[in-house]
């Protein structure tokens, strides 16, 4: 059922049919604070279906975050090549639902997904970039291992806007070696 486990979560492939449940968590404006604005229902959906796109394509997306304790969909986080400053790059991504915020969630997934995606795939580095206001997303890049390698601006092409974000990395050398400690 899962692709990816942990002790607590499981994480799975997004379907349509968690498009409501999504909503709830990427049309929040609380949630989506760090972006221009929160989702609609239908830019939700369409994110579901460019992920199911993606992991045909690519093997890899954002999936939705299970509490196995509850079967809960409490998030999402995966990989998806994202272009960071004109270079496409494979970056991990994560939201959770405000009520879970706290707990360590995105750093678990976000974790499972740096070593299922250096174990999977080829990539040489794995990135986070995101707004350089977002400070507890670039609090779970560090705790992942990752080293802040660049600050630029970002435009953001649907809102018209250019906002400042960073990036964070990881080589694969690296991530074995934390493993290994």
């Amino acid at each position: 059922m899962y692709l990816l486990e942990t002790p607590r979560l499981g994480l799975r492939a997004l379907n349509q049919e968690d498009t409501t449940t999504l909503y709830r968590i990427l049309g929040d404006p609380e949630t989506m604070q760090y972006y221009p604005a929160p989702f609609s229902a239908e830019q939700v959906d369409n994110w579901i279906t460019r992920n199911i796109e993606s992991y045909r394509q690519h093997g890899f997306g954002l999936w939705a975050i299970i509490l196995k304790a509850t079967g809960e969909l409490i998030g999402q986080c995966g990989i998806s090549w994202q272009q960071i400053n004109g270079e496409m790059v494979p970056e991990i991504g994560y939201h959770i639902h405000k009520a879970y915020w706290k707990k360590g969630y995105a750093t678990e997934a976000a974790q499972a997904c740096l070593h299922y995606g250096f174990q999977n795939f080829a990539f040489d580095r794995l990135f986070i970039h995101t707004y350089v206001k977002n400070m507890p997303s670039r609090r779970i890049a560090e705790k992942l291992g990752m080293k802040h390698v660049k600050t630029y601006d970002k435009l953001i092409k649907s809102h018209h806007l250019v906002w400042q974000h960073v990036v964070y990395a990881i080589t694969r050398a690296e991530a074995v070696l934390q493993r290994e400690e």
